[in-house]
């Protein structure tokens, strides 16, 4: 019995961790520039909204894997939450007219990579409230 906890846990916190880099693939890859590049040069616009994408993602795999006990749903959860991610940032976008929020990170503007970060986290909390 022991055996089979250690290798559900070993390979739970694989699927975790496999879903948030691929979180995070799919957000940098829908980016218009280069994050860590843009990381490198020291963007901290950038590194605050990156920051808030990781933190969303991982509130919403923290929750799904807390509530459900298969792996499938954990995913299933997941793959929901994320959407709900995407639809945030592009709603935010849509709702800022005048504002391109990929222009105004790529400046450096720190204001907006805070308020990205905020969307993020706090639609991370939001929808992992739904999560069943």
């Amino acid at each position: 019995m022991g055996v089979i906890v250690v290798v559900n846990l070993i390979v739970s916190i694989a699927v975790i961790v496999i879903l948030q880099l691929v979180g995070m693939f799919i957000f940098s890859w829908i980016t218009p520039f280069k994050d860590l590049e843009e990381l490198k040069k020291g963007n901290v616009a950038v590194g605050l909204a990156m920051g808030g994408k990781f933190l969303g993602t991982a509130i919403l795999l923290g929750v799904a894997s807390y509530t459900n006990h298969s792996i499938w749903y954990l995913m299933l959860w997941f793959a929901v939450g994320y959407a709900c991610l995407l639809i945030a940032y592009w709603v935010f976008e849509l709702a800022t007219p005048g504002l391109t929020l990929s222009k105004e990170l790529q400046n450096g503007n720190v204001a907006v990579g805070i308020l990205l970060a905020a969307v993020y986290i706090g639609t991370g909390f939001a929808i992992s409230s739904l999560i069943i």
